[in-house]
């Protein structure tokens, strides 16, 4: 069951938009895909067309206990002719509050979500983390294989993209199998003087990691305001 947290300490970059094309490209391939919303926002889950949850992922952490995600998962509505639609772990704006509760329980702080994906039976699992690097984004990179970290090309996504890779390093070396960077996705990538210097900002120091960029696209903004997969836009 791999498993990636897709992260950014700063909003607005994108992040859930990205999650869900990673979501939506899995789905056309025939994978069962589960996402779980860790944004008291909760745009992942609304962008999988479910407003009101049976059950959320705050329940999941809430009942520190293994295997309970599988619980609280909920069908996204999104329609789907190759495979089973994606499930959500949805969130609620409730969940704001369970952060300050997560260092309570028999199970460990950073490890609640980790214990609760146990046994999920998906071939994907997709982890959408607040833009923060609080103890619910550190949930989802403890409980991940990989990090996808996404930024713009912008002032100061450089100095961000460091913290985060600071962040991934110290909490792989805490766990067991690690964590690695899936890679850096550079969102939005306009046609400006401007965006291109950012960009290549960000590619001067992590030359590696860094996917081709993500250019701004009609069908992208059409699928998230239709909660809609981006590849069924045509």
């Amino acid at each position: 069951m791999p498993t990636i947290a897709v992260v950014n300490q700063k909003g607005g970059v994108g992040k859930t938009t990205v999650a869900l094309g990673v979501a939506s490209a899995a789905v056309h391939r025939g994978l069962r895909v589960a996402v779980v919303d860790l944004d008291p926002q909760a745009n992942a889950t609304t962008g999988l067309a479910v407003w009101e949850p049976h059950s959320t992922v705050d329940r999941a952490l809430e009942a520190d206990r293994p295997g309970v995600v599988a619980e609280v998962l909920t069908p996204s509505g999104w329609p789907s002719e190759v495979g089973p639609p994606p499930a959500v772990a949805g969130s609620t704006p409730d969940l704001a509050r369970r952060e300050p509760q997560l260092a309570t329980g028999p199970i460990g702080a950073q490890a609640r979500l980790q214990v609760a994906l146990a046994g999920l039976p998906h071939d994907l699992v997709i982890i959408d983390c607040p833009p923060s690097l609080g103890l619910l984004t550190v949930n989802g990179l403890f409980a991940a294989d990989a990090a996808l970290i996404v930024t713009e090309p912008a002032a100061w996504a450089s100095d961000g993209v460091e913290q985060i890779l600071l962040t991934v390093s110290r909490i792989g070396a805490r766990k067991a199998g690690g964590l690695r960077v899936a890679g850096i996705a550079v969102n939005r990538l306009g046609r400006t003087r401007d965006a291109r210097y950012w960009h290549e900002q960000l590619i001067e120091p992590y030359r590696d990691l860094v996917f081709p960029p993500i250019h701004p696209r009609a069908a992208v903004a059409e699928a998230a305001a239709q909660s809609l997969p981006v590849h069924g836009m045509g």
